[in-house]
């Protein structure tokens, strides 16, 4: 089964909890404080795998969730970090964030890597908060929460050259016969559903990659039939090299089956419509073919034309050298510019924002939010330092300007206190 197209939920570890602890030794009545930190959340990693043809093996997975780091221990032990969980994935992997549609990564090249989320650092021990003026802090941190993101990944397979065009014309037994690919070809009207790719080998010991790619038919680029399934896995090729049946033996006229896959091309990209193009012509054994190919030269006189014959093994190896000597002189193709990466982080263009629903009044803002989720309120101290934190970033003195009484009830995330509580003044 190919599989190229899937969503996943990411959640990478959040950090191991902070240690609140004490010395307790014979003879050392008045130990300080010994709490350790805790250790950083597990990440999660795209690695491209050189075996991987297909998304299958993640298509199973839903969810993938990163192991906490572990908690901060007394005697100033530190809490170990979480191992980094390595999701491998084919060569021509994007990844984009499927809320907005932005672009990650787009990983193209054997052995690389992104780390698409990431793990929460470890919350402080109660050691970490000693200072001149408070020796012995009776609190310390909880982990930070791990980045989570639903990612959308899309494989656009890697070839150097696509063979297109419309159903049984003959791209799968191409295929076989200039390289190792094995295929399915069928004597019935058939298109293949998915790409297939071979490594065609010239005698100077290089290499090419070509791809066979599912049969266009007319509406492809508006999804009819397989539509974006094909076209999106030209989108990485240098060539395309463009099957006709010039000897009509499904009853179409090749000039019209030009036309139809070129005008679905224009239609889908820029990009792809701008690629070098060349045409075989196939099926040169028939008695029709060669009239047939009089008449598309003439009305197309600028196009390079390879003629072959599958049936009679004629006009491939010529084929495999133009195809080779084209290559040469190709640049490498860049799907993205480096403008269109975003790397995931949370930016916000305010610290904080406050709204009002009924009598409630809403912060909301990455910095609080994360305080707030960090902080152990059952250590009276750790709720002191949060009021503190709290006062500090402004946010006390916006919700006075906004008309906020003393024994309002303000909402973060799903925590709940009452404005200027006299408990933590």
């Amino acid at each position: 089964m190919f599989v190229d197209e899937l969503e996943i939920k990411l959640i990478a570890g959040s950090g191991g909890d902070g240690c609140t602890s004490f010395r307790r030794e014979k003879y050392v009545p008045m130990g300080g404080p010994d709490g350790g930190n805790g250790g950083k959340g597990a990440s999660i990693i795209f690695k491209v795998d050189k075996n991987l043809k297909t998304l299958i093996d993640l298509s199973y997975k839903k969810i993938i969730k990163a192991d906490k780091g572990e908690n901060g221990k007394g005697s100033s032990k530190y809490g170990k970090n979480a191992l980094d969980i390595i999701i491998k994935v084919p060569a021509g992997t994007t990844v984009f964030n499927k809320d907005n549609n932005e672009l990650i990564a787009d990983l193209t090249e054997y052995d690389e890597e992104v780390v698409v989320v990431h793990g929460g650092r470890g919350g402080r021990g109660n050691k970490a908060f000693a200072t001149h003026d408070n020796p012995a802090p009776k609190f310390s941190e909880k982990g930070e929460p791990g980045e989570e993101l639903v990612v959308k990944l899309e494989l656009k397979v890697l070839a150097d050259v696509g063979l297109i065009g419309l159903p049984s014309v003959g791209k799968s037994t191409i295929l076989s016969l200039i390289s190792a690919a094995k295929p399915k070809i069928a004597s019935y009207h058939f298109t293949t559903l998915s790409p297939n790719l071979g490594v065609v080998k010239l005698k100077n010991n290089k290499s090419f990659v070509i791809a066979d790619l599912p049969g266009l038919i007319e509406g492809a680029s508006v999804g009819v039939g397989l539509g974006h399934e094909f076209l999106k896995h030209a989108m990485r090729t240098k060539i395309l090299a463009h099957v006709i049946d010039m000897g009509s033996s499904e009853g179409r006229n090749p000039i019209d089956d030009y036309q139809i896959i070129r005008s679905e091309i224009e239609k889908y990209s820029n990009l792809l419509k701008n690629k070098k193009e060349i045409i075989i012509a196939n099926k040169m054994d028939l008695d029709s073919a060669s009239k047939n190919l009089k008449e598309f030269k003439k009305t197309y006189p600028n196009l390079d034309i390879i003629e072959v014959s599958c049936m009679n093994n004629t006009g491939l190896d010529n084929l495999i050298e133009k195809l080779a000597s084209i290559l040469d002189s190709l640049p490498e193709v860049k799907l993205y510019d480096e403008s269109d990466y975003k790397l995931y982080k949370f930016v916000e263009n305010e610290p904080f924002t406050i709204t009002r629903d009924s009598n409630i009044w809403i912060v909301k803002g990455k910095e609080i939010e994360t305080l707030l989720k960090m902080t152990k309120f059952e250590e009276d101290e750790g709720t002191l330092r949060f009021a503190r934190k709290f006062k500090g970033m402004g946010i006390e003195e916006a919700l006075e300007k906004l008309g906020a009484k003393p024994g309002d009830e303000v909402q973060i995330l799903d925590y709940m206190f009452t404005f200027k509580d006299d408990e933590y003044k």
